[in-house]
């Protein structure tokens, strides 16, 4: 990833999103190496970004289509917490687990764990 970057001046992520990196062939030591690191992290944590946001999406989506009236309510790293209602909990968890291990084909499978909860500590 470093040489594309030294090459190319950015990396992607999966999805083609681009980061420049500018200071790649800095002269300064330091510089050089926060800009290397970031050329070897920076598709890993922006491609995970750009996954959880398109998978946000077809939840949001399918949540609507299917006329729950659960909601997505927030998003911490790689976890989406809702607010379920307690009749609706068995569909949601089932969707959730479709449409986020299906939002990207990858060489690895793409696995999710679903946990419920009165709240998010005891959801864990």
């Amino acid at each position: 990833m470093t040489e594309r970057a030294k090459k190319d001046g950015f990396v992607t992520t999966l999805y083609g999103r681009k980061r420049y990196l500018p200071d790649i062939g800095s002269k300064n030591y330091v510089v050089r190496g926060l800009a290397q690191r970031n050329a070897v992290n920076a598709p890993i944590q922006g491609s995970a970004a750009d996954i959880i946001k398109v998978a946000m999406i077809n939840v949001t989506n399918r949540i609507k289509k299917e006329g729950l009236k659960s909601k997505m309510i927030l998003q911490v790293h790689d976890e989406l917490v809702f607010d379920a209602l307690k009749d609706e909990v068995e569909q949601l968890n089932k969707l959730v687990k479709e449409e986020m291990e299906s939002v990207i084909k990858l060489k690895v499978p793409l696995t999710v764990e679903c946990a419920w909860g009165a709240n998010w500590l005891e959801a864990h």
